[in-house]
């Protein structure tokens, strides 16, 4: 019985506007998302599921070394001079940590000459010290490091910025712009590296990338690549993000992922300067750590929109170095914790998770008879869309929560007000036909019993005239009963329904109205001259000839009087 029942509701709900109604709303959308109409609302939804999600806590594996704004007061130094820089490089050697990441633009030399010699020979004798430099592109020269720095010392400091300058992707791998006739003096950063015999130039490593590679290093992992050319660490690949990547309409992505951020204010531990020159700070938070230097003076200018903004009032943008810290985070915790990267659907096969939930809200639409039903069952279908999108986000799952939530909402009601236009305008063409047609009876039926009457009641006086026999007159009388028509004796409810109100409707556009009262009357007269009629031939009374003759002669004045009158 309960199967019966569902086999009858997935009928209905296949054979109605449903599927067509769904097919028009998911394109419509689709090609809303495929020109970016709803790219910023999709990128916002991202963004409260980052800051919905539950604080991670510290990275105990990082530590970020912040020039603020103290030490800049302290020492009157803005940049920072190229000797303190060397100061700070030697002490933190001595705590012995595992990789060491300058954030700090040297291109140029600041302070004394002895500073900056100092400096850039601490970080030549090291090669676990990473220096920053920043890539060219078509219309900026880009930023070189320290001069007389490994090409292997060297990662790249860019930030992917979406529209409105928010961070939410870490770039890999990515290749500088070869600018022609420059004046600027080529370096790493600026001139792509094409190896002998090659055509195409070799990719260049992050800041964040490059410190994990050194870090995973230190734990027995080397990074490989799959046949796909993917990053491949331990049994973890690094998939890179494509052009169209769940929100996105396009983005500029080269080798980029989705940076997952751990924490919006305690995602690494972070010192200043003035701590670590001053032996303030333990030694254990520095030891085989990765430890990053950086600005985190907003003098500076080096912070960043984040999808943590809109979070809280009071919290401002994110220093430039404590997010490379957490995207090394990201890609240590992946490889050694197994904590998730951010992962979204193919394309086709979003296409039709979007379709489901238009279907979905067709359903709704088909199954709900009652208003309070249809927007209930349309709440919780969109609560548990979203709950469903948050928990695999949790995962790393990035679904199409806003186009699913627009197609299940638009689908529902334009099915709902679809099928509403339909039923009535089927329900008025069928009270109008039903109308019609027994008006038309009406009045075809009264015609033909006026004439039907006129007609026996000629044969009746005629019947009279020549002696004609109670038969003859039976059989005139049952040759004016109408027939009844019952082909159809499975009228559907709805049809017999209509029918009755066409006739309740039709009976009150016809009323007994002076104008109509003639007929009736004619009507009477009719059936009375019958009635003597029937009277002048009973056995009781025989019929003088004389009298019999004179009635039929007055009989025949009497209708066609009546048949003038009623021309």
């Amino acid at each position: 019985m309960a199967f019966r029942f569902l086999r009858q509701q997935a009928t209905q709900a296949f054979s109605s506007p449903v599927i067509i109604t769904s097919l028009v709303i998911t394109g419509g959308v689709i090609l809303m998302r495929f020109f970016g109409v709803i790219e910023g609302i999709e990128l916002g939804a991202y963004d409260r599921f980052i800051r919905w999600k539950p604080d991670e806590g510290l990275d105990e594996r990082l530590l970020v070394v912040g020039i603020t704004e103290e030490d800049i007061q302290q020492r009157q130094e803005l940049p920072i001079h190229d000797g303190t820089l060397a100061d700070l490089l030697v002490k933190l050697e001595s705590y012995e940590p595992r990789v060491i990441g300058v954030d700090v633009g040297r291109d140029i030399p600041q302070g004394p000459a002895a500073g900056r010699d100092r400096m850039l020979e601490v970080m030549q004798g090291n090669e676990n010290i990473i220096v920053a430099c920043l890539l060219s592109n078509p219309a900026f020269p880009g930023v070189p490091p320290p001069e007389g720095i490994a090409d292997t010392q060297v990662g790249f400091a860019e930030l992917p910025q979406d529209p409105g300058g928010v961070v939410r992707r870490s770039i890999l791998l990515s290749v500088p712009y070869e600018l022609e006739d420059s004046p600027v003096k080529p370096h790493y950063c600026n001139t792509p590296n094409i190896p002998l015999g090659e055509d195409f130039p070799l990719p260049q490593e992050s800041l964040a990338f490059l410190l994990s590679l050194i870090y995973l290093e230190g734990e027995g992992i080397v990074a490989d690549q799959t046949e796909y050319g993917e990053v491949l660490l331990g049994d973890t690949v690094l998939s890179p993000i494509s052009l169209t990547f769940g929100g996105y309409a396009y983005s500029d992505a080269g080798y980029d992922l989705m940076l997952n951020y751990r924490s919006a204010r305690n995602a690494v531990e972070q010192v200043s300067l003035s701590d670590v020159l001053n032996d303030q700070v333990d030694p254990d938070l520095i030891r085989d750590r990765i430890v990053l230097i950086g600005y985190t003076s907003q003098v500076e200018k080096d912070v960043f929109v984040t999808p943590y903004l809109a979070a809280q009032e009071n919290l401002r943008e994110m220093t430039g170095v404590v997010i490379h810290a957490q995207a090394a985070s990201q890609i240590i915790s992946a490889v050694l914790d197994g904590r998730p990267l951010i992962w979204a659907l193919p394309e086709l096969v979003e296409i039709l998770w979007i379709w489901a939930w238009a279907l979905l809200g067709g359903l709704i639409a088909i199954w709900t008879q009652r208003s309070w039903q249809f927007f209930l069952a349309e709440g919780a279908a969109v609560v548990i869309g979203v709950g469903l999108a948050y928990l695999l986000f949790l995962q790393g799952g990035w679904l199409p929560i806003i186009p699913s939530t627009l197609v299940l909402v638009c689908t529902a009601l334009a099915t709902k007000l679809v099928e509403q236009a339909t039923k009535g305008g089927y329900t008025q063409a069928i009270y109008e036909q039903i109308k019609e047609q027994l008006r038309g009876r009406s009045e075809d039926s009264h015609k033909r019993r006026r004439i039907d009457y006129l007609e026996d009641l000629v044969q009746r006086a005629r019947a009279i005239r020549q002696g004609g026999d109670t038969a003859e007159l039976a059989e005139a009388e049952s040759a004016t009963t109408l027939p009844l028509d019952l082909q159809n004796p499975q009228m559907q409810a709805i049809y017999e329904q209509i029918k009755a109100q066409a006739e309740a409707d039709l009976l009150q556009e016809q009323p007994v109205t002076p104008a109509t009262a003639p007929s009736v009357l004619k009507e009477k007269r009719i059936h009375d001259l019958l009635s003597r009629a029937q009277a002048l031939r009973t056995p009781a009374s025989p019929p003088p000839s004389a009298p019999t003759e004179a009635a039929a002669p007055a009989a025949e004045s009497m209708t066609s009087t009546d048949d003038r009158n009623e021309i």
